[in-house]
């Protein structure tokens, strides 16, 4: 079974120093410490001894994971042998994965990888031996406050390194862990005190980026990530540029965000279906950019999988919303075992729901998906649109969504309030995500009307968006209703909240003429055309 910890931890470089005339000598140990009982807190440094620990890093041929800043190494030796893959989550901050020992990778962390390896094989790419001498920083009652480590690295090429090939490198350097719980600011204290020893901090993100760089293998991936990474360097220029830096930013996050859905991180099932949905309507909107016979499979596709995606999420959004309606009563409007029922209610949603979200991420159909946006944008259907000027194609593909929303939200206000005006206005909401979207992506070339215009769109969206929530939840008030009725309980708390949501609708609906009037269509064409 894996277990996660946080880690939050810096690196610093030492150079290679002779000594007695030995060109082979390095520097090792606490010795090469300053004092670090200087620093505000810390008591002690005591002494941990030596460890050997020998790691080899696995990634594709073309270094994929290596492009997004993992990790997946297999280690022996210390206290923590196994494998352990890495995910970055801010400056000095990854969150580290680890599975005991085993000679193939764990299918926990298989998974994990998934979306970015898909049919590509892990394969070894360095092997890193380590001498590991470390010291605790303590303080005077004797806690932890940190970890440091002074390393003495040899790399290896893999998978030819692994069986003693020539590709190595060696170094020492200084690593600082945080201990758990404490506080971040210890870590710029003895930085502090490191600096003024003359330790810089290292250049490289981790031993495995060292290794790569020094030993001339971060140089030899040709594959989708690494040509993927120098087109983002690419500063756009023309409106092809642009909408594939916007659909290449969405493939990035639906890649990103599939570990988090795995790890049922917060809000992870939204973000992936936004990207998913992102991306499809940048293929609809922008049809004079990108050839729409070639992305209209993909599109098709990221349908399917924004919808499968929905069944999770709006189990979340729902439960959320039916709880705080009944956390916003005073216990004697709540007849009936209230609680119990939307608990049971809400776990059994939520099982369905992420059972059948992780058997979508594992399937093949998902995995086709990925790899054919890889593929499109390594050789991207670009139109004649795409090599004109971002100021002349993106704003027209704006307005034409704006008046496709235009035409829904009118049809939908002249309709008596009831079931077919519920329908036109989530369609409404629809076209707003969709115009919204749409500016977005033309935003970097664009500027300020474009992020303006977003914003308006949002608010309609927002707008429409809990319209159509109220919708849904007064459906699953109804249920549970008759669920409570069926058990012989009081159905009066489920009726007294299908009421507010009813009436909550009724003041969207109200609001939504004067939301609309900010958004008006002579102001939009001044604003993006000037």
């Amino acid at each position: 079974m894996a277990d996660t910890k946080r880690e939050i931890e810096r690196k610093y470089e030492l150079p290679v120093r002779p000594a007695d005339g030995d060109s082979g000598s390095r520097p090792h140990g606490p010795s090469l410490l300053p004092d670090l009982t200087k620093v505000r807190a810390v008591s002690a440094v005591t002494a941990r001894g030596v460890t050997e620990l020998d790691a080899v890093y696995h990634d594709t041929p073309d270094l994929r994971l290596t492009a997004g800043s993992l990790t997946l190494r297999r280690r022996t030796g210390g206290a923590d042998e196994g494998w352990h893959l890495k995910f970055p989550v801010g400056d000095g901050v990854r969150d580290e994965i680890r599975a005991p020992l085993s000679d193939t990778l764990p299918g926990e962390l298989a998974a994990l990888v998934r979306s970015r390896v898909r049919g590509a094989e892990l394969t070894p790419v360095v092997r890193l031996r380590t001498s590991r001498d470390t010291s605790l920083l303590v303080d005077e009652a004797g806690r932890t406050l940190a970890e440091v480590a002074v390393d003495t690295v040899r790399a290896e090429r893999g998978p030819a390194g692994t069986r003693g090939g020539t590709g190595t490198a060696e170094w020492t350097e200084i690593e600082v862990e945080l201990a758990d719980d404490g506080d971040p600011a210890l870590l710029d204290a003895v930085e502090k005190v490191l600096r003024k020893a003359g330790v810089r901090p290292s250049s490289a993100r981790s031993k495995l980026a060292r290794a790569l760089a020094e030993t001339e293998l971060a140089t030899e991936g040709t594959g989708p990530g690494k040509r993927d990474a120098a087109a983002t360097k690419r500063a756009p220029v023309t409106a092809g540029d642009h909408v594939l830096a916007y659909v290449r930013e969405q493939a990035d996050a639906i890649v990103s965000y599939d570990p988090a859905v795995r790890r049922d991180l917060p809000d992870s099932v939204h973000q992936l279906r936004v990207a998913t949905r992102r991306m499809r309507s940048a293929f609809r909107t922008y049809g004079k950019v990108l050839d729409r016979d070639a992305t209209r499979p993909i599109g098709a596709e990221l349908k399917w999988l924004a919808g499968e995606l929905g069944v999770d999420r709006d189990q979340e959004v729902l439960a959320e919303r039916l709880t705080a309606g009944v956390d916003a009563h005073d216990t004697t409007l709540l007849l009936g075992p209230v609680h119990a029922r939307l608990r049971i209610w809400d776990a059994a949603g939520r099982t369905d729901a992420r059972t059948r979200t992780l058997a979508v991420l594992d399937s093949p159909r998902y995995l086709r998906l990925l790899d054919s946006v890889a593929a499109l944008l390594a050789d991207p259907p670009l139109l004649d649109g795409a090599g004109r000027k971002p100021a002349k194609v993106l704003p027209r593909a704006v307005v034409k969504d704006y008046e496709r929303l235009a035409g829904r939200v009118e049809h939908a206000l002249g309709l008596a309030p009831g079931e077919e005006r519920d329908l036109a206005l989530h369609d409404a909401r629809k076209a707003a995500k969709r115009a919204r979207y749409a500016a977005d992506a033309a935003e970097p070339a664009i500027g300020k009307p474009a992020k303006r215009f977003s914003k308006r769109m949002k608010d309609v969206q927002t707008v429409l968006g809990d319209h159509q929530d109220s919708v849904v939840a007064r459906d699953a008030l109804r249920d549970l209703a008759v669920q409570a009725h069926a058990a012989g309980e009081s159905a009066f708390t489920w009726g007294l909240l299908y009421g507010e949501e009813e009436s909550r609708a009724a003041d969207r609906e109200r609001e939504l003429p004067r939301i609309w009037r900010k958004s008006a269509k002579r102001k939009l064409r001044t604003a993006l055309f000037g």
